[in-house]
């Protein structure tokens, strides 16, 4: 029964946000709530409280930029349903994962964890609990909250590398244009060289990166810039004839701005 009414109320949820937009939109921001369990700006809207029949609440949770809570435990679970922003979750022992707008979190019955927003976005969501009274741990320290930002970029970078082989199959050189930087290489079986002729390449279909299959991806952060290693099988055209091969490339991006910028590609053929 409680599953069915929960399902019910996502979907509503879903509705409105269809219909409407933003889904936190919906709601007033709450009120500011007091730093005891928490640190940064937090505001709450209790949308519906439990009673003797519905066994949890519902309530919108709207965090500041680098606002989080303490570590606590939820003895009957929580699901939070992000309807805005970039925040951070972590179970206590377990790597942080960045989530965001329409992503779904699972907190298990009895598992310590924390979330909030991410150093430099708002973080908003709408949390069902069940009425167990949540039991509150220790802040989370500066340094458990900083090394959220290598997961920030590990994300980032992974997702722009994906997007990057659609493009290259796409033959969006608008895309690619602004994604290469001006003094990028492109290192090649066939050779070496730089972003107008691979530029060229692609826009003239002499070779074109028709698929890629992304087997495994690394991302290794140093500073401003980042190494991703991608073991993909890509079928091409080369030359008007279809090949396959499997490649362990590497990529290398640089932080110009607030922009990552490819500065080298290389492709090294693997046996297997």
């Amino acid at each position: 029964m409680f599953k069915a009414k929960l399902l019910a109320i996502f979907l509503l949820a879903s509705l409105s946000s269809n219909l409407i937009g933003q889904v936190h939109t919906i709601y007033p921001k709450g009120n500011k709530t007091d730093n005891v369990n928490h640190t940064g700006d937090v505001w709450l809207h209790h949308v519906s409280k439990p009673d003797s029949i519905f066994n949890y609440s519902i309530a919108e949770a709207s965090f500041a930029p680098g606002a989080k809570l303490n570590w606590h435990i939820h003895p009957g679970g929580q699901q939070l349903i992000i309807t805005d922003g970039v925040g951070y979750y972590q179970e206590r022992g377990k790597a942080i994962n960045v989530v965001k707008k329409g992503d779904v979190i699972k907190c298990q019955p009895g598992v310590e964890h924390w979330h909030g927003a991410s150093h430099d976005h708002e973080f908003v969501y709408i949390g069902v609990t069940e009425k167990t009274p949540t039991k509150w741990l220790e802040k989370v320290s500066d340094a458990e909250y900083n090394s959220a930002i290598s997961a920030n970029i590990e994300k980032d970078i992974t997702e722009l590398s994906r997007m990057k082989w659609q493009w290259m199959a796409d033959k969006d050189v608008t895309k690619l244009q602004d994604l290469f930087h001006q003094n990028s290489e492109f290192v090649h079986m066939g050779g070496t060289w730089g972003k107008e002729q691979e530029i060229n390449i692609i826009q003239s279909g002499n070779i074109w990166y028709k698929k890629a299959d992304i087997h495994e991806v690394s991302v290794k952060i140093l500073g401003n810039t980042a190494i991703v290693y991608n073991r993909i099988t890509l079928l091409a055209v080369v030359g008007g004839n279809e090949v396959t091969n499997n490649f362990m490339v590497t990529e290398v991006y640089v932080k110009e701005g607030d922009n990552w910028k490819m500065g080298s590609m290389s492709f090294t053929k693997l046996i297997n």
